[in-house]
């Protein structure tokens, strides 16, 4: 029996939704497809898999695949019912122009009111044989998207949006819960709130915590825009076991930022863009671990997964990639002989 990777493979969260499961939703559905997602990326070797997020999407609101709304509409001290100047204030609102409406305004005190995020997480679990990871939107992301009219301040309201969800994390069934923000990069100067925030949230998470930041991602664009340097700080502010980063859709010559990386804070690498629809090779893959190695130091790279969620590309396309992926960090590691996935 051959010893563990060294670098564990994994995927970011989101997944292609079945044609068959948006034609007719239905809980058992939202299980079997869940089954299926697992199942491809269990029978193509990933280490730590993920459920596919199928059962939070919004066909109203694709702009972010119901990261948004699965977790604040069922919370208390949020409506969704939005007056026309609340909208047309939102529209004008910097950062926001990737939506037309906001998910909801928030007029009284946030609580977790009907969220349920173990009742979905073991719905998961209980279909996987691999390490399993839960997500879960920051709460950086989650209050920049509201209209607040209760807190007075951004920083406030995410404040009580990780109130409510470290009331949530201790009772997932999972090995890993990663947050995820992808609205941060674009503003960088907020990220000393944000990481009292989101630390709030990894502190009630008993097992291994990892956050995800990207630049964003709808009809293959990225939303924000910004470097990693601007984040360093925010990263090494985390009380967190590693990152999980956007690295193959940005500039190479960015990687060296991540030598500033605090030592116990594993790297996890993106090797797979999901802006693009061509397949990555296993070779290329071996050699992008190769190139962050060499920029930011020999055993640093922990993890290597997709830059993003793969819900805007083809199933073909994203099974091909979790595919790859594997191939590649096998390649990398010796397991494999040097020829293209």
């Amino acid at each position: 029996m051959s010893a563990a990777p060294r670098i564990k493979t994994t995927v970011v969260g989101s997944y292609p939704v079945p044609d068959w499961l948006a034609a007719a939703p239905s809980e058992q559905a939202v299980i079997d497809a869940t089954r299926v997602v697992i199942h491809t990326q269990e029978r193509a070797g990933i280490d730590v898999v993920c459920d596919g997020e199928l059962y939070r999407f919004d066909v109203n609101h694709p702009e972010t695949n119901g990261m948004i709304e699965f977790f604040v509409r069922p919370m208390d001290g949020i409506r969704t019912r939005i007056a026309f100047d609340e909208l047309t204030r939102y529209r004008a609102q910097r950062g926001m122009g990737f939506r037309t409406r906001p998910p909801g305004v928030v007029d009284g005190p946030v609580r977790s009111g009907a969220l349920d995020l173990p009742h979905a997480c073991a719905r998961a679990r209980a279909l996987a044989t691999h390490a399993f990871k839960f997500t879960v939107t920051g709460p950086h992301m989650l209050a920049k998207t509201l209209v607040d009219r209760h807190y007075g301040s951004t920083a406030a309201l995410a404040e009580a949006i990780a109130a409510a969800l470290a009331e949530q994390v201790p009772h997932l069934d999972a090995d890993v819960l990663q947050l995820d923000e992808a609205n941060l990069p674009g503003s960088p100067d907020e990220w000393p709130w944000a990481a009292v925030a989101i630390n709030k949230v990894l502190d009630a998470f008993p097992r291994t915590r990892a956050v995800h930041l990207c630049f964003g991602n709808y009809g293959g664009q990225s939303i924000q825009k910004g470097t990693w340097a601007k984040l360093i700080d925010y990263l090494n502010a985390l009380r967190v076991d590693h990152v999980v980063m956007e690295c193959a859709h940005r500039p190479a010559e960015e990687l060296a930022v991540f030598r500033d990386l605090r030592p116990e804070i594993g790297m996890g690498l993106g090797v797979v863009d999901i802006k693009r629809t061509e397949v990555e090779t296993a070779d290329a893959i071996a050699r992008a671990i190769e190139a962050a190695e060499r920029a930011i130091g020999p055993g640093r790279v922990k993890y290597v997964h997709p830059d993003c969620g793969f819900w805007m590309l083809k199933r073909p396309i994203a099974d091909a990639k979790i595919r790859a992926l594997v191939k590649g960090r096998d390649l990398f590691e010796g397991r494999g002989a040097r020829q293209a996935a």
